[in-house]
């Protein structure tokens, strides 16, 4: 081949190779352009142009007071499009430096030439979407939107402000972890999961309303702006609850407990107050220790199933009183306070003393003997335990609560038959080991007691509203109708009664009313020791209600692990019971008795100072007392208490004798000394109790006379 055909043939070649590139480049432009054009335009305006929610505004939790608990707070970030067409140079040049001083003097953040500074250097680079202040509040925003150049607006102003949404409880730590929250999470898949706490997350679907959108078209910089009037859906506030919290119980409780938990520098603590005949949850702590103070981290009120000890000897002996294996006038005798059940050995706190030997079952219940206790449910069930834990299960006690608060605990009370069923089981469950429950579920019981037999369901929320519209009351509910009969009902209370006049709470006598309750100390399971040896540790409880001649409120009181060497029920958790009953009872006036006046009855007069008669009688007359007085009665008069009434006699003064002064006021007697010339001294307040110059003596003017008073100051 020649040298010219072989450039021919490559040079062929490079122009085919290209022409074909070029059909393979045209062809991709028609696609792109006729076939997937338009899915590719959509693509770009989706980066482009965005639907954005809108978050609605998550309804508020309100106390019973409609004191807020919970609240959506709003704030605002401020921005300014400096290409807003609107904006002019001859509007920016001559408002600038004013914008810049008035949110200098707003916010005190920076000087005004500083934020004039950086507004014009913005305003010279064209910025879109300039951040002028982030976490600006609502009244903040007010004054900003009259401020020169903002109050022209988006367009005039090119100023822009966007919200955002913080959930604050005004409260702070009262009730927090009741109050709770709601939390997304993502977990290692990258899928995320709302996290439900309290009654904000209980409540979630009524508080958090309906979310809008918004348009919004991407900027240079990767900065998206909202488009006005474009596809824009409002958003539909969430409902509000109304719950059954007293804020100021709340912090009675909450420093009640708080105080002890440090005092006996315990693990953690709970408290609950409820309303006795509603199940209205009043107030409700749970404080954990981290570090050196007390947070709520764990709703251990709700969630906490524990060995209630002691405090379960009541469901324990209502059982045996209503199958009449006993009555409360019993003897049962706890010999030196020890007794051997197989290979357990159960003691009373009296061991040490050589135990409470012979005693009724109401003392047993009183002095919480567990060998009492123990004695009595072994000696009636041995043969048959399946009919003693049936009448434990007939009141409830093996039922969940089902709260409207998510994570309660769940009951545990065995069975004849399960696995964890032994010989030593119906000896154990008499004194409060072997089952579990909740510090709520135990409060829910003796609110049953104190509540007639009947057990209502707690409540944390009474109502639903929109905007101050009523959606929906939540009635009472009931657990059970009775618990027990009448008979066994009046003895129970009359033992928890007991307990406090003169049982292990007698610590707890309140002065105006009665408590009812029982103590329970209980000692943890250790996983690594059991019950005995190496590290023990103690939960100490107190639950009853007050007052009890007429309940209004019940109240449980836990603490775990003191480790002051203090753990018994009345002397740890009990002083906290007392404190909040005592608030408590002191700012409800509806459980005081009422003054009757019928009832009312003036034994006697009243004492009252001898002095002038006109004063004296208008004293007397103005309070309601009769007065009986001699005719003709001088200017200065006696005064004499006689049964219901004060008589007034005649006080003769004659010149230059001393007048008798004793019983007078301060007032009187020194008008009537000075008037004869005498000097006084006095020594004292009230009336005269005596003068140093007996009453007729003759006196001279300028003499001397010293009054000693009822009450003498002491230094």
């Amino acid at each position: 081949m020649s040298i010219k055909k072989d450039i021919i043939w490559r040079v062929g070649l490079v122009y085919l190779s290209v022409l074909l590139f070029a059909v393979v480049i045209a062809s991709k432009l028609i696609v792109l352009q006729f076939i997937k054009g338009e899915s590719w335009k959509q693509i770009a305006r989706e980066e482009k142009i965005k639907n954005f929610t809108i978050p609605s505004h998550r309804g508020d939790i309100y106390a019973d007071d409609m004191r807020l608990l919970a609240s959506d707070v709003p704030y605002y970030e401020v921005r300014m499009d400096f290409a807003a067409p609107a904006l002019t140079d001859k509007i920016f040049n001559a408002e600038v430096d004013s914008l810049a001083w008035h949110l200098s003097s707003l916010f005190r953040d920076r000087s005004a030439s500083m934020y004039a500074r950086e507004l014009k250097n913005a305003r010279r680079k064209g910025e879109r979407y300039y951040l002028v202040k982030s976490n600006v509040n609502y009244l903040q925003l007010k004054q900003l939107k009259e401020f020169p150049i903002f109050r022209r607006g988006r367009y005039k102003g090119g100023v822009i402000y966007t919200s955002k949404t913080e959930r604050v409880r005004p409260h702070e730590e009262l009730a927090s972890r009741t109050i709770g929250y709601t939390k997304e999470e993502k977990d290692k898949n990258g899928n995320i999961t709302k996290l439900l706490v309290g009654l904000d997350g209980a409540y979630d679907e009524v508080l958090v309303g309906k979310k809008g959108f918004m348009k919004m078209q991407k900027l240079s910089g990767g900065v998206w702006m909202p488009i006005d009037g474009e596809g824009e859906v409002d958003p539909e506030d969430g409902s509000s609850i109304i719950t059954t919290i007293n804020v100021d119980w709340q912090d009675v409780a909450h420093k009640a407990l708080k105080q002890q938990l440090q005092l006996q520098d315990a693990a953690h603590g709970t408290v609950v107050l409820m309303h006795v005949r509603t199940g209205d949850i009043k107030a409700i702590v749970n404080l954990e220790k981290k570090g050196d103070n007390y947070y709520e981290t764990y709703n251990y009120a709700v969630g906490a199933s524990t060995e209630p000890g002691s405090t379960f000897k009541i469901p324990v002996i209502i059982t045996a009183l209503e199958q009449g294996v006993i009555d409360i006038d019993d003897t049962i005798d706890t010999q030196n306070g020890k007794f051997e059940v197989y290979d357990i050995v159960i003691r009373d706190e009296s061991y040490t003393h050589g135990g409470y030997g012979k005693i009724t079952v109401q003392q047993v219940i009183e002095k919480s003997s567990n060998v009492g206790m123990a004695k009595i449910i072994t000696g009636a069930y041995q043969k048959k335990p399946t009919e003693f834990v049936d009448r434990l299960y007939k009141m409830s006690l093996k039922d969940p609560l089902n709260l409207t608060i998510p994570g309660e605990g769940t009951p545990q009370i065995n069975y004849p038959g399960d696995p964890l069923w032994s010989g030593v089981s119906l000896a154990q469950m008499a004194y409060g080991y072997e089952v579990k429950l909740t510090p709520l579920q135990i409060l829910t019981f003796y609110n049953a007691i104190a509540n007639d037999g009947r057990m209502v369901k707690p409540r944390f929320v009474k109502e639903i509203r929109n905007h101050g519209k009523i959606e929906q009351v939540f009635p009472v509910e009931e657990i059970n109708p009775s618990i027990c009969s009448r008979p066994t009902l009046k003895k129970v209370r009359t033992m928890l009664e007991g307990v406090v006049e003169h049982g292990t709470a007698e610590n707890l006598k309140a002065s105006h009313f009665k408590i009812a309750g029982k103590t329970g100390t209980t000692q943890i399971y250790n996983a690594k020791y059991g019950y005995k040896g190496g590290q023990m540790s103690y939960q100490a409880s107190f639950v009853g209600y007050f007052p009890a001649s007429d309940p209004e409120y019940s109240c449980i009181v836990v603490i775990n692990a003191p480790s002051k060497n203090v753990y018994y029920g009345n002397r740890v958790a009990g002083p906290v019971f007392l404190e909040i009953a005592n608030k408590v009872y002191a700012t409800s006036l509806d459980l005081q008795d009422p003054l009757n006046k019928k009832d009312i009855r003036l034994a006697e007069a009243p004492f009252s100072k001898s002095g002038e008669k006109l004063q004296t009688k208008t004293a007397l007359k103005d309070l309601g007392i009769k007065v009986e007085a001699d005719e003709n009665l001088s200017d200065w008069v006696l005064t004499q208490k006689n049964e219901d009434k004060v008589k007034l006699e005649n006080r003769k003064m004659v010149n230059n004798l001393m007048p008798n002064l004793v019983s007078m006021g301060l007032k009187d007697a020194l008008y009537l000394a000075e008037n004869m010339g005498l000097k006084v001294e006095v020594r004292g307040r009230g009336s005269v109790r005596s003068q140093s110059i007996q009453a007729g003596s003759r006196i001279s003017k300028g003499q001397k006379v010293i009054l000693e008073m009822s009450f003498i100051d002491e230094l």
